[in-house]
């Protein structure tokens, strides 16, 4: 091989009450390659996430990277390029066909999860679909239905995960985690499913979100007018501060235009294929 990269999709993690648990994979992409930058790409830095994760991982020389996902913006930026790297790593020393291997790809995922410190916006990046993370296994959601996605990214703020971390109660009451455990337990119930209507009391959360709404009230507005507008669920993606509404795909440009002009919209779904070898 001399040219060629990885392609990763953007994550949005959490999704309501599954704190540090749930995430999906989005069909917005990442790549990072070896060989010549494209046009839009450009060599990573030795102090990038990419390249970390790619020396992490037994990679060789430089890589390049070329993204159109959003930096902290709840979109899974920094997950997808350390998957990236890591995934780069792997077809370097194996071959293309690596990431046909689903042990080369836990290796993938456990390299990027390290780096970033915990797995749900990872793995999905990894594997694709929606995905359940329980220290180092990973679960694959069944879905019983294919929705749209749509992101709603506030104009000129950032999030820095770290930071709306540490504002996160350290303990909480026995009340609200029995309320997030029955959310997680519908959501995943109500996926395999197909059964839409749930996915709205299924994406209730009492551990994180009101915290971080509070911060960005926009956002909280966003989320609001989702729901109005006929979308079955929506949650901060990530640490926000970009909103996340699933619906019906041929409801996605009506929930679009019900959305605050302080912000701009993205039209995704579910990315199914993880991260990828492209020649």
């Amino acid at each position: 091989m001399t040219g060629w990269s990885v392609r990763v999709p953007a994550s949005s993690a959490n999704i309501g009450a599954g704190f540090d648990v749930l995430g999906l994979a989005l069909t917005l992409h990442a790549e990072v390659g070896i060989g010549e930058p494209p046009a839009g790409g450009r060599t990573a830095e030795p102090t990038h996430p990419a390249t970390i994760a790619f020396r992490q991982a037994g990679g060789d020389g430089d890589v390049w990277v070329r993204s159109p996902i959003p930096i902290g913006r709840g979109m899974g930026f920094s997950g997808a390029v350390r998957v990236g790297g890591a995934a780069a790593a792997a077809v370097q020393r194996l071959g293309a066909e690596a990431l046909d291997d689903h042990v080369v790809l836990a290796e993938v995922c456990g390299v990027a999860a390290e780096l970033e410190g915990h797995a749900d916006n990872v793995a999905p990046s990894v594997y694709g679909g929606v995905v359940v993370c329980a220290d180092d296994h990973v679960q694959p959601v069944p879905l019983g239905f294919d929705p749209a996605i749509v992101v709603w990214v506030p104009d000129g703020t950032t999030t820095s995960t770290d930071r709306s971390r540490s504002t996160l109660a350290a303990e909480v009451t026995r009340a609200d985690a029995v309320f997030n455990l029955g959310r997680v337990a519908t959501f995943v119930a109500a996926c395999a499913a197909g059964d839409v209507d749930a996915l709205r009391l299924a994406t209730e959360d009492r551990l994180h979100q009101p915290t971080r709404l509070v911060e960005v009230p926009e956002t909280a507005r966003a989320l609001e007018a989702a729901l109005d507008a006929g979308a079955w669920a929506a949650w901060l993606s990530g640490s926000g501060p970009t909103m996340a509404a699933m619906c019906d795909p041929g409801d996605t440009a009506r929930i679009a235009a019900a959305l605050p002009d302080t912000g701009h919209t993205k039209h995704l779904a579910i990315d199914h294929g993880g991260v990828t070898h492209q020649p």
